[in-house]
């Protein structure tokens, strides 16, 4: 049975034309191989929120995963996000700076999110 996490990050994001999105297609490359591809998540079944408040990008990133995998899958968001950029299918590059980030516990809300996404 795979375990429900959640893992948080505060960047910064300062360019007018960055998406905010552009993180989570950079955490879904890391743990999938592209942004799109056919369900199931090859490693972890995941979902990233985001919400903005002038340069700062706030990140909660609900996932589903055995448990002996969750320190890869949380290396691996981390590593997508310490990237700090994304390019978007049409060559615009988003940029960001990784603040802050990890372990977070889930919310009520995230929990039923992660267990519609892990299937269980």
């Amino acid at each position: 049975m795979n375990g429900l996490f959640v893992h948080a990050a505060t960047l910064l994001m300062a360019g007018p034309g960055d998406d905010p999105a552009a993180p989570g297609a950079a955490i879904t490359v890391a743990l999938c191989g592209s942004w799109e591809h056919p369900p199931p998540c090859p490693l972890a079944a995941h979902h990233t929120g985001w919400s903005r408040a002038g340069d700062t990008v706030s990140l909660r990133i609900i996932f589903s995963a055995r448990a002996p995998d969750e320190a890869e899958v949380r290396g691996l968001i981390n590593e997508a996000l310490a990237s700090g950029n994304m390019a978007a299918p049409d060559g615009t590059v988003s940029r960001w700076t990784l603040l802050a980030g990890g372990l977070a516990e889930l919310s009520s809300q995230e929990r039923e999110h992660a267990e519609r996404i892990s299937g269980t």
